[in-house]
């Protein structure tokens, strides 16, 4: 195709404005006139004519070398690929047009061979966008991924090309946010500082008041309080952007993902551990839960139930308490799953918490939908709450809300997850019990069906998770009396001489005192008599 390198002067007639063109007095000067390419583009799909033209070299050889790079780019594709030829065409066409910088031959020809854009102008941020408007997952979750996309990514890597992302750039992004949140926290202690000490100031007073007006000023310039991103939301942002960058290299955009790659700190998820008299006695002094996730021993749970007995409520704890639902299953459980004569129910559904918004929803996992057997006294237990559903049906008749659900407000509406979790708070307050989260009644049921023997299958079953070893790792809290027996039965396996001769001596000294027992028994009364007048004091 046809293709040229050409002077151009730009010089224009002071009278009429037009350019002078080859008329121009000083054209034959060296330095006067800059250089021009052009260079014919394979037409249009329509037949149309299109080329690249590029001016504003200072040399003829600047120009000429753009001109080959140019001719280079059109020969990566077949004649006989007429796709390829047209991917080649329009790129050069835009980079034209745009004014970009011509491409790399090599990286363009490993794009065209990959299938991939062989324009690499998309940013991080855009792809993020075309990435979330195209998720199909429950509104929660796509909030979740939204916040992750709008609070980090977009700020930190939003502007950098999507084919130039690196793992450096990752590492950078993640130390950043270390660093804020090391910026929050001397912030939240600045104004917590200022805080107590206006608690201190005296309300009376002309000097009192003009103080305290000053020091809220001053507080009403500071940061408001704010939360640190901690690892486990970190370890989500990078999932995240792993994920989006996933979808990027199934649609051929990218090659390589440097989410993969980048190292952050790992999460240490907290282990439950198990209300002690030892754990209690500290937190009565101290005020502070041992560990974030806290699990009651049977006695304790027994005594939660005995106080919340008159609850209208009281047949969810007592079913979240006994066969762990969650709390969004318990909420949104329909009597329709729920077959008493059978002994069992069928977690098909939960309400979930967008916001303050409340949503029904299937449960997250294929191992969500899932048979939960009942004992007896559970069966008792709804079948009692069932008439008391049924009396306040009756009381409000045409009011009554007929969602169908097993737990509902008194007018038969849903459940609200949040105030759910409010009010079980507020009773294991008045309670008097060491406090425990709505979820930690989830654990100890784990805790109490592994305690008795129950198979860690069947227990992963009833909770509705994918794996056993989630149900190991996460809900085994060991009760104390379980590890004590436990410990008891491993030490009798090993034999050890030391405990045989241990057992040995004290088994001496039984024998030694039996003897000096049965010694005295043989001893006369009157010997008896003899030795208490000897010992009687004289008066």
């Amino acid at each position: 195709m046809k293709g040229s390198t050409y002077r151009r002067c730009s010089c224009r007639d002071p009278k009429t404005g037009k350019e002078l063109g080859s008329s121009c007095p000083k054209r034959n000067s060296r330095n006067h006139c800059t250089y021009s390419i052009r260079q014919e583009l394979p037409p249009r799909e329509d037949g149309s004519r299109r080329s690249f033209a590029r001016g504003g070299y200072a040399s003829l050889k600047a120009a000429q070398a753009d001109l080959d790079h140019v001719r280079a780019l059109l020969g990566l594709a077949e004649s006989d690929d007429l796709e390829g030829v047209q991917l080649i065409a329009e790129m050069l066409s835009e980079v034209s047009r745009d004014k970009l910088p011509l491409p790399d031959v090599e990286e363009t020809r490993r794009r065209l061979n990959a299938g991939q854009d062989l324009v690499g102008s998309l940013t991080v941020a855009e792809w993020l966008d075309r990435w979330l408007a195209g998720k199909r997952i429950r509104k929660s979750g796509l909030s979740r991924y939204e916040t992750d996309v709008r609070v980090h990514l977009k700020p930190h890597i939003g502007d950098r090309r999507l084919d130039r992302l690196r793992v450096s750039h990752l590492s950078e992004m993640f130390t950043a946010i270390t660093d804020a949140n090391a910026e929050i926290l001397e912030q939240n202690a600045q104004r917590r500082a200022a805080v107590e000490e206006l608690a201190t100031v005296p309300w009376k007073g002309v000097e009192s008041r003009a103080r305290r007006k000053t020091m809220k000023a001053a507080i009403d310039a500071m940061p408001p309080f704010r939360r640190v991103t901690g690892p486990s939301t970190r370890q989500h942002i990078k999932a995240t952007l792993r994920a989006a960058l996933n979808e990027a290299i199934g649609q051929q955009i990218i090659t390589f993902n440097p989410a993969a790659h980048v190292e952050i700190d790992p999460v240490r998820k907290p282990k439950a551990l198990v209300w002690t008299d030892e754990r209690v006695a500290r937190w009565q002094q101290t005020v502070e839960k041992p560990s974030p996730v806290m699990v009651w021993t049977p006695e304790q749970t027994g005594a939660f139930l005995d106080f919340v007995a008159d609850d209208r409520l009281y047949a969810m704890w007592h079913l979240i308490a006994f066969r762990g639902l969650r709390r969004g299953e318990a909420c949104g459980q329909p009597w329709s799953e729920t077959n008493l004569d059978r002994h069992s129910l069928t977690v098909t559904g939960q309400l979930v918490q967008d916001g303050w918004d409340v949503k029904a929803s299937e449960p997250k996992t294929d191992s969500g939908f899932r048979v939960i057997a009942l004992d007896d006294d559970t069966v008792g237990v709804l079948e009692r709450h069932r008439k008391q559903q049924e009396a306040d049906r009756a009381e409000w008749g045409s009011a009554w809300v007929d969602t169908g659900l097993v737990f509902t407000q008194e007018d038969g509406s849903w459940l609200h997850p949040g105030k759910v979790t409010d009010l079980f708070e507020r009773l294991v307050a008045a309670s008097g019990l060491p406090p425990i989260r709505l979820h930690d009644l989830r654990h100890g049921a784990a805790t109490l069906m592994l305690a008795v023997g129950i198979d860690v299958k069947i227990v992963s079953d009833t909770l509705g998770h994918s794996d056993t070893r989630i149900t190991r790792d996460i809900y085994q809290s060991v009760l104390p009396h379980v590890g004590r027996s436990a410990a008891e039965a491993t030490a009798k396996l090993v034999p050890l001489q030391r405990k045989a001769k241990a057992e040995a001596e004290e088994a001496a000294r039984q024998a030694e005192k039996a003897r000096k027992k049965a010694k005295r028994a043989e001893k006369t009364p009157a010997e008896g008599r003899k030795k208490a007048r000897r010992k009687k004091p004289r008066k």
